[in-house]
């Protein structure tokens, strides 16, 4: 016979159960509107039955109810459509930040015509013009000078603005930075609370949320992946490198960069080795500053170099109405104090390197001869050297296109005198220096005899910057009657650049005439002046046959092509990620209809749970009290 007062404890499972099932609908609602929470459901199944061995199973049933019990509260979550938005959600944010970032650049770019280099620059060109035709009007003179000052304060504007950016953005990765490390730390403390409650026979279900909510926020930043290895251990990977393990999280830093504007390299805290992000907004901030930002300011700074340096050669070479010469139009500052470029690169008090920006060799050549040299060239490349052949067929003009269609960071051309000139760009790698030469090697004589840069030929006779002195590998330049060297400028060019102080003190000093055949000045003599102002229409980009125009040309549309593709990325990777975040919410999401539908049902199983426990009591309260009365 079963126990009297097991209805009763029948009763009071049925009231727990339906209680706890009504507790979690209203968890629900009050979570409808929380952030990365996932509804959760009662797991309910059939209490335990009673086994009746005493009785004759033919009489009566052996097995008797116990009533209802709750195995479990889930969250409502599906894991594989969580691991696809963690693997593909870092697309959209690293697009999303490069098209708010490219907006900037696009109005920098899009400067009112009356501050614009390009509309300056046409009025400084217009300038040289006006001198050419009228050499000996002083008002001439002062137009030159107050256009180049215009010049160089709107150049100097565009490289503030463009280093803006940058700053900008350095300032949003270290901020990054520490958000990553932040929620590294969470997660992997979130972890371990997760184990504690698991081995207590619990489900944390909340804290499951916190955890994938974080995880959420953490791919956005970076393209990272995880993997749940068992109950106790889950992971964190970011490019093959294991960010969260467990309770155990790594963390990033921030190491400075030599002759990188004072920006910093991400590297682990632990092993110092660089932190790879190809991805996610950080991924993105990373290859704005150190790609996007710093192609377009070495760009920019390229052109500010060539093109002060074509108008200096053409300058110092010629005479102003005051008969003086050998002055600069636009200022140059220099890296190194040191005449031979020697520079203490490593700190240490003494000097290790060279730092020289040209060569110009001793010798004429003519574009269209044959050079009926053979060799190979060596110059400094991206990463590594790289060579250049040539060949004795081979015109000059044509070898000097191979060097500078090459991958080389050396570049060539003819000067005015007709000498070959090698200049320094800038550098893809960060931690080499713009604008400094750091290897030219010959294994024949087109550097050597033929042109008159390098004094030897071969390994022995070749320049490198990781040498004091290393000058003394060119031609006699000991005597100072052999090539011709200059030394590197300081880093951004284009932030410093100005009108000679000595030629905006008198103006007569701008240079527009020769010397003639007979060692005398002409007054009315404005050959400079049109030289100067042809350099307009003359291919003088270093690394590519382009005017300075075309440069203008190619910036614009660079810029604008670039933020196109970013804003179209963000529209296809964003259309995908709705889906997924839809389809996510349809899974995960609070219903309040439904949670209030769920409610009213199990409020009836509440009520008549309680009536069953009514209608017992009164069974009870009839064998009690009333039998045997």
């Amino acid at each position: 016979m079963g126990s009297t007062f097991s209805g009763i404890e029948l009763g009071k499972r049925s009231i727990m159960a339906h209680t706890d099932a009504i507790t979690t609908a209203g968890h629900n609602i009050s979570n409808a509107d929380t952030e990365g929470y996932s509804r959760q459901r009662v797991q309910i199944k059939e209490f335990d039955p009673l086994y009746r061995p005493d009785l004759e199973r033919a009489e009566r049933a052996g097995m008797i109810g116990q009533g209802v019990d709750i195995m479990s509260v889930n969250r409502v979550r599906d894991e594989m459509l969580d691991q696809r938005i963690t693997e593909q959600q870092h697309y959209e944010s690293y697009w999303d930040t490069r098209s708010k970032y490219y907006t900037m650049l696009e109005q920098i770019y899009n400067e009112p015509d009356d501050i614009s280099i390009r509309s300056n620059m046409d009025k400084f060109w217009q300038g040289w013009q006006e001198l050419s035709m009228h050499p000996e009007n002083q008002a001439s003179r002062q137009a030159v000078v107050t256009r180049g000052e215009s010049l160089a304060d709107s150049i100097k504007t565009k490289w503030e603005s463009l280093m803006g950016v940058g700053n900008l953005i350095n300032s949003d990765i270290e901020a990054v930075v520490r958000q990553v490390n932040d929620y590294s730390r969470q997660i992997a403390s979130l972890n371990a609370e997760i184990v504690r409650t698991r081995a207590m026979g619990d489900n944390p279900n909340d804290l499951l949320d916190r955890r994938d909510l974080l995880v959420d926020k953490l791919s956005k930043i970076i393209n990272i992946t995880t993997d749940q290895r068992d109950s106790d251990e889950f992971m964190v990977h970011l490019e093959g490198h294991i960010l969260v393990q467990g309770g155990v999280a790594r963390t990033f830093e921030l190491e400075s960069v030599v002759d990188n504007n004072g920006y910093s390299k991400i590297v682990w805290a632990d092993t110092k080795d660089d932190v790879s992000i190809k991805s996610g907004s950080l991924g993105a901030l990373l290859e704005l500053r150190d790609v996007d930002v710093r192609n377009e300011i070495q760009s920019l700074n390229t052109m500010t170099m060539n093109f002060a340096d074509l108008v200096n050669d053409v300058h110092r070479n010629a005479y102003g109405a005051n008969k003086v010469t050998g002055l600069d139009f636009f200022t140059q500052q220099y890296f190194v104090q040191n005449t031979n470029g020697n520079y203490d690169r490593d700190g240490d008090g003494e000097f290790d390197h060279s730092y020289i920006f040209r060569f110009t060799g001793t010798n004429k050549l003519d574009l269209q001869e044959q050079v009926g040299l053979e060799g190979v060239m060596t110059l400094s490349g991206h990463s590594g050297n790289i060579e250049v052949a040539y060949h004795p067929t081979d015109t000059v003009e044509a070898v000097i296109n191979r060097i500078n269609d090459s991958n080389g960071e050396v570049k060539a051309y003819l000067d005015r005198n007709n000498n070959l000139v090698l200049k320094g760009t800038t550098s893809q790698n960060m931690e080499n220096p713009d604008f400094v030469i750091r290897h030219v090697e010959d294994s024949g004589f087109f550097l050597t005899g033929y042109s008159g840069i390098l004094q030897a030929s071969g390994e022995e006779g070749a320049y490198d910057f990781a040498n004091i002195d290393a000058v003394n590998a060119l031609r006699l330049a000991d005597t100072g009657s052999g090539t011709q060297f200059a030394v590197a400028p300081v880093l951004n060019p284009s932030g410093y650049i100005e009108v000679n102080q000595a030629v905006r003190n008198d103006v007569m000093s701008v240079a527009s005439a020769f010397i003639d055949d007979a060692g005398n000045v002409n007054a009315g003599d404005g050959r400079a002046a049109v030289e100067i102002a042809a350099i307009r229409n003359t291919k003088v980009m270093i690394g590519y046959a382009r005017t300075l125009d075309d440069y203008f040309a190619d910036s614009v549309t660079n810029v604008g092509l670039k933020g196109e593709q970013a804003e179209n990325m963000l529209l296809s990777h964003a259309s995908v990620m709705n889906d997924l975040r839809t389809m996510r919410e349809s899974i995960s999401g609070v219903n309040i209809d439904e949670e209030l539908s769920d409610i009213l049902k199990f409020q009836h199983g509440y009520n008549a749970a309680a009536k069953f426990i009514t209608v017992w009591d009164s069974l009870l309260d009839t064998i009690i009290n009333r039998l045997g009365v």
